[in-house]
């Protein structure tokens, strides 16, 4: 077992850069310290500084073949700048297209020369441990081929977009049958357009406000909302951000009541992005009740604290000898985890995995729990507890 959490990264966008810029900028955070978007700074034995970036992949013609330290500088990507990266002394190789260049990132970015590298092979030598999914979205194909790479590399998986892995039945026993775990799918922010809207109709549930109408409407500057244009490519990532809110429900709503999802592409806010949440309900009396908020973030950086807990937890998955999708934390970080439960019980969730008092299965098997005694790879225990609101899978639509 290495104190260390080898992680190799595919898709060297905005969001890359600002996980690697947050591991440079806590790295010599004291344990006790609090940082802002992070569970813990030692999260089950394993500082932030423990993260090495061992592999990269790309096809852009302006990364491939540059040291990962300057590449998350390169190209398109125009995230704000927190940390100075230095040289990391990771290449960044040609990674495989299939679909993952859309109609217009294909307008202005041009793919590397040269064949595909070998995954596979470069994942073993370099001894990788978690390999985080930054694919853009729409890329159904390149997805599951790299799930495919990273099972037989042997590694562990952290799937960051919107394409159904760690949710679909046939996945998740893939990654049981290799034993190996996976954390997905599509990351939530620390505070974003859906955690928010989770939580607010999560409270219009709790204090009996009827929900009758609401809206979510997305756009930013990157090349994320520039590919999200092209709408044929949404239809997951709709799917997962219309889930997640929904869940929070125990009665469905109509579906032209619902609209969530990304909007427009505005070049000037860059990776700034803005949203705009409306929600329409019935109170005591039949009396309406309004919310209307907006929300303006910096797009990257709010979810690079979740993934350097995520890929922590999938390390601990890996020490501890458990296969597929680890249910807490996917519940936690994730939009469209395998199974939804409040957010506040999937912090419970997450916070017991990481004491090693939950294995993988904590909401599909609530009565396989944790012996009291070290945990030994071949175990894989989960705590008893209460079913939650949406605590079902959410599957069939992808």
């Amino acid at each position: 077992m290495t104190k260390k959490v080898r992680v190799a990264i595919i898709g060297v966008g905005n969001c890359a850069s600002s996980l690697i810029q947050g591991v440079e900028f806590y790295r010599n955070a004291n344990s006790e310290d609090f940082v802002p978007g992070l569970m813990h700074v030692d999260l089950g034995g394993y500082h932030i500084r423990d993260i090495e970036f061992s592999a990269a992949f790309d096809i852009d013609r302006e990364k491939v073949g540059y040291d990962l330290g300057e590449a998350i500088s390169r190209g398109q990507n125009n995230t704000v700048t927190f940390a100075k990266v230095g040289k990391l002394g990771v290449p960044v190789h040609r990674g495989m297209t299939h679909d993952g260049l859309g109609k217009y990132l294909s307008e202005i970015i041009v793919k590397a020369p040269g064949p595909t590298a070998d995954i596979v092979k470069i994942l073993k030598e370099t001894r990788t441990d978690v390999v985080v999914n930054y694919l853009p979205v729409g890329s159904e194909a390149a997805t599951k081929w790299y799930a495919e790479q990273i099972l037989e590399a042997g590694c562990a998986m952290v799937n960051c977009m919107p394409v159904f892995i760690a949710r679909e039945e046939y996945w998740r026993k893939r990654f049981q049958e290799h034993n190996l775990p996976i954390i997905g799918d599509d990351i939530k922010s620390q505070v974003g357009s859906t955690i928010i809207h989770r939580v607010l109709t999560r409270l219009f549930q709790e204090r009996g406000v009827e929900l009758e109408h609401t809206y979510q409407l997305n756009f930013g500057g990157n090349t994320d909302f520039l590919n999200m244009l092209e709408r044929e490519r949404l239809v997951s990532k709709k799917i997962s951000k219309t889930n997640s809110v929904l869940s929070q429900l125990q009665h469905p709503m109509a579906k032209e009541d619902v609209h969530i999802g990304p909007s427009d592409y505005v070049p000037w806010l860059k990776d700034r992005k803005w949203a705009h949440i409306r929600m329409e309900g019935k109170s005591f009396g039949d009396v309406p009740l309004t919310v209307d908020l907006k929300l303006e973030v910096h797009d990257s950086p709010n979810s690079a604290g979740i993934v350097i807990d995520a890929v922590r937890c999938c390390k601990l998955g890996l020490d501890r000898g458990l296969g597929g999708a680890l249910e807490g934390p996917s519940a936690y970080f994730m939009k469209s985890p395998p199974f939804q439960v409040s957010d506040e019980r999937a912090h419970e969730l997450t916070e017991s995995f990481i004491g090693g008092h939950t294995g993988a299965r904590a909401v599909s098997d609530p009565e396989e729990v944790m012996p009291t005694r070290p945990v030994r790879a071949s175990e894989n225990g989960v705590a008893a507890h209460t079913a939650e609101v949406g605590s079902t899978p959410v599957g069939g639509e992808s």
